[in-house]
This record gives structure tokens, sequence and C-alpha cells, in this order.
């Protein structure tokens, strides 16, 4: 009897937490993908929209080569590979 009473209260408890999950998740997906979708707007349009038409701005700046003496550089070492 205790066996049959602990199926019978497992299964109502996974079918209540199958039906709230079929409600709630649906939901949560939506404000989640919808606060994403929000950022990303947010992130694309300040830069279209502050910017007068025709003018130009360079968001990439190639970094510079180092300049300098190859002694500054650290100390090489030569050496022979031994058989």
């Amino acid at each position: 009897m205790g066996l049959i009473k602990f199926l019978f209260i497992t299964i109502m408890i996974l079918w209540v937490i199958r039906l709230l999950l079929r409600l709630v998740f649906p939901m949560v997906l939506k404000s989640v993908f919808g606060k994403m979708q929000e950022q990303q707007a947010a992130q694309n349009n300040p830069n279209s929209s502050t910017k007068p038409e025709g003018s130009i701005s360079i968001d990439y700046v190639p970094p510079q080569q180092k300049q300098g003496n190859a002694d500054k550089l650290g100390d090489f070492v030569e050496y022979e590979e031994v058989k």
C-alpha cells in the first residue's frame, strides 16, 4: 500500500511540474529573448542616429609596431642541437 501511495504522489508531482513548465517556460524564454533584442537594438541604433548624414567615422585603428633596438627586446641564446 505504501509503494502505491508513493508512486501516485510521485506521478502527481511530476505531472504538476510538467504542466507548470509548459506554462512558465515559454514566458521566461520570451522575456529573455525580448531583453536580448532590446540590448542588441540599443547597441546598433546609437551609432547610426548620433552621426549626421555624410560624416565619416573610423572605428578600427591598426596597432602600431613596436619600434626599438633588437638589444632591448631580450636576451637571445644561440644553441646547437646535439644528437
